[in-house]
């Protein structure tokens, strides 16, 4: 797979991501439902603790490209919904520190939404992937 990233404007590197991403060369794609702070058995879990939560949503996210044979790596699209904007950005220092550990910048949207569809949720994130 190669990837090229489209960046007009450099503002978005700088908060770690770019604006477009040109992928080719790839087999598969994978789109990852929304991940929230759910356990194994599907408990929510850290009621309260925005980077608990943003934690294990990106593990519950990385377990999915795990189970697909992928990475962090792979991700060229992240979605991510909160319902506070702003203790979520005091916090997005734990999804932009995974994201750069594995190298990678994808395109991302971040939404402030009412609620989520488990109460007590903060952060959902939903991706593409492709390998």
């Amino acid at each position: 797979m190669e990837r090229n990233a489209v960046n007009p404007v450099s503002w978005s590197v700088e908060r770690g991501f770019n604006q477009g991403e040109v992928v080719s060369g790839h087999s598969r794609t994978l789109f990852i439902s929304g991940q929230t702070a759910m356990s194994e058995d599907g408990k929510p879990e850290h009621d309260g603790d925005m980077a608990a939560q943003l934690a294990l949503s990106v593990d519950n996210v990385e377990a999915v490209l795990a189970e697909a044979g992928m990475s962090l790596a792979n991700l060229v699209r992240l979605n991510v919904y909160t319902t506070d904007v702003d203790l979520l950005f005091r916090h997005y220092g734990v999804l932009a520190g995974r994201l750069g550990a594995a190298g990678v910048a994808p395109t991302t949207t971040m939404l402030g939404v009412t609620r989520l569809a488990i109460p007590g949720q903060m952060v959902e994130l939903e991706g593409t992937a492709v390998a």
